[in-house]
């Protein structure tokens, strides 16, 4: 699992009949800054991930990719290799947050 910020979205008129109806969104990963371990810092990958939990754009999320991308009941039969399977209320490195959906951060 890692943790990601979603940065777009993509649009395909033209897919499999099973994705029809599942929402793709970008996402970028996210690291602990090595020179300031109190934020989070973007790795500059990019990751086209099937959303199964509503997520919208700049929000924080939980990724899982590979074969546990499947193990949901909306991916189980998908032809998927990422997963967004939760939204992140908080992150918290060493007992200090990093991250706060409400805006506390650091």
């Amino acid at each position: 699992m890692f943790v990601a910020r979603v940065t777009g979205s993509v649009v395909s008129s033209q897919k499999v009949s099973s994705m029809i109806g599942h929402k793709l969104l970008i996402v970028e990963p996210l690291r602990v800054d090595p020179a300031n371990r109190d934020k989070l810092i973007g790795t500059g990958r990019s990751f086209v991930v099937v959303d199964t939990v509503g997520a919208g754009l700049d929000e924080m999320v939980l990724i899982v990719q590979g074969s546990s991308a499947r193990l949901t009941p909306e991916t189980e039969k998908l032809p998927v290799d990422a997963t967004i399977i939760g939204i992140i209320d908080t992150v918290s490195v060493h007992n200090k947050i990093v991250f706060s959906a409400n805006g506390n951060n650091g």
